[in-house]
């Protein structure tokens, strides 16, 4: 079972660290790709915005300063079908001085270039039922501007614009600020975050959210410029304060879910190992309990029929008073016993709650006092001596006059049989609070350590020390106090140390 458990949560672990290291993986992924957006669009941006301008001093110039013609002609005769077909091309190159008070050139040349494109097909249509040979003849031409190839002059220029332009006349934090919000909402993060733009030197730009400070470990990189030889010239980072809420936010009802059975995996193996525990110990309590009943009733019905033996000897059967003797001793034993079965179906009848309880205002000091009565036959066996100590003013509550008297005369013998010494001494404390009435029965016997005194009151627990026999019982007696004291809304608890004797308290309500 506890293999089957470590594996259990190791697995559930490993899972949930893998899905987490899995969603990390996917937010970095979709950063990455908003910033590689943000990078793309704001390049795309700054070219169009260039090439607009330059696009509007071309069209204000009309007469250029030097032009060149470039022609090309092609032609290609197929004699199986009798077609020719040709074509040719002629290039315009105008040269056109612009002004240049942006650049670090003196002068700039632009080359506007115009194509002209010719076709001619013929084709001899000849038959056998035709006399004369027909031609069929195709041609056509047009002109355009080349633009892409004027704007790929624009690709050098833009460069050196960049190169004498500072970045933040390129480039403004609210421009950049927004855009990173865009593109990340496109991929549905929706976080604060800060960013800041680093040269490739690592010196900070004058754009960033605040008094953003670079953290590598926790931040995002992308290139944001480039230089002429395509090399990354300023890095964008971005960080995210709340990465990690967003991410496990999006895990959390599954992380919980698994946390929550694995609880329950711990809590059903902690249940089926305590009652494992504890029905090991029930076992060993009960066959101490069967043994020691046992061994009770032994010594009784052995003395009965020693008792019954005797009285069926000619020479005692006619000596009566030797026969009421026997047949006292007989009824003592059977009491005893009777008593016995008596412990143990009061414990049961409490357990079922068929142990009716009536109440009625009892005083007592009054109770304590026929209690003491009652073992004054053992105390005075051990020549022992009880004290009492009534200091209570109030002594009068609501409760069962024979359940509190059996109550107080189990706890007087329990301090009884478990006195170390011939001569036993108990004292019997009193005294009342404003709600409650206490009494106290303190003995100098045994003791008992920290680890008896939270088990004393269970049912069928008896102190082990070496033969269980010593101290005859069956753990009942203190079982019995506890609930006949819970029965009346009180509490009962002992303080002891070992070879010092113990201190058992009652608190009983007042009416």
């Amino acid at each position: 079972m506890s293999f089957s458990l470590i594996g259990i949560i190791a697995v559930q672990l490993y899972w949930i660290n893998n899905a987490v290291e899995s969603k990390k993986e996917q937010f970095k992924n979709d950063v990455q790709k908003s910033l590689g957006s943000v990078t793309e669009k704001i390049n795309e941006k700054e070219r169009s915005l260039f090439d607009k301008k330059f696009e509007g001093i071309l069209e204000s110039a009309v007469l250029a300063n030097k032009a060149q013609i470039k022609s090309l002609f092609f032609q290609e005769i197929d004699t199986t079908n009798h077609q020719k077909i040709s074509f040719g091309s002629t290039i315009l190159e105008e040269n056109i001085e612009i002004p240049t008070e942006f650049l670090s050139n003196d002068s700039v040349i632009f080359k506007r270039v115009t194509g002209k494109k010719d076709f001619f097909q013929s084709k001899l249509i000849k038959g056998p039922d035709n006399l004369f040979s027909a031609t069929d003849e195709k041609s056509y031409s047009y002109t355009k501007r080349l633009t892409n190839i004027e704007k790929s002059q624009f690709s050098e220029w833009f460069k050196d614009y960049n190169r004498i332009n500072p970045i933040h006349k390129r480039l403004s934090n609210r421009e950049l600020n927004e855009t990173i919000k865009e593109e990340l909402k496109k991929r549905n993060i929706d976080l604060d975050f800060k960013y800041g733009v680093y040269g490739r030197d690592g010196l900070a730009i004058n754009l960033k959210s605040g008094y953003y400070t670079i953290n590598k470990k926790d931040s995002y990189s992308f290139p944001l410029f480039f230089d002429s030889n395509d090399e990354p010239e300023y890095l964008l980072y971005i960080t995210f304060p709340t990465k990690n809420d967003h991410i496990l936010s999006g895990l959390s009802n599954i992380l919980l879910l698994s946390l929550f059975f694995i609880f329950i995996i711990i809590v059903a193996f902690s249940s089926s190992l305590y009652q494992l525990l504890q029905q090991k110990k029930i076992s060993e309590i009960k066959t101490d309990f069967i043994n020691n009943m046992t061994h009770e009733f032994k010594t009784p019905i052995a003395t009965i029929n020693l008792a019954l033996d005797s009285i069926r000897n000619p020479k005692i059967l006619n000596d009566e008073e030797k026969v009421l003797r026997y047949v006292q001793m007989i009824r003592d034993e059977n009491k005893r016993m009777h008593t016995q079965v008596e412990n143990v179906l009061r414990i049961s009848r409490l357990e079922k709650n068929q142990l009716e309880l009536s109440k009625d205002i009892v005083d007592v000091h009054e109770i304590i006092e026929d209690a003491i009565s009652h073992v004054s036959l053992l105390i005075n066996n051990k020549n022992g001596i009880v004290e009492t100590h009534f200091e209570a003013i109030t002594t009068e509550i609501s409760g069962n006059e024979f359940h509190l008297t059996n109550v107080i005369v189990n706890m007087l013998e329990n301090a009884i049989k478990y006195s170390s010494e011939k001569s036993p001494k108990i004292d019997v404390y009193t005294e009342s609070t404003n709600k409650f009435f206490i009494f106290k029965i303190k003995d100098n016997g045994i003791g008992m350590t920290k680890s008896v005194q939270k088990l004393v009151f269970d049912k069928f627990y008896r102190e082990q020390k070496g033969n269980i026999h010593d101290v005859k019982g069956h753990g009942l007696g203190l079982a019995y106090v506890k609930e006949i004291v819970e029965k009346h809304h009180g509490t009962v608890f002992v303080e002891s140390e070992k070879g010092e004797g113990s201190i058992f308290t009652v608190k009983l309500p007042l009416i």
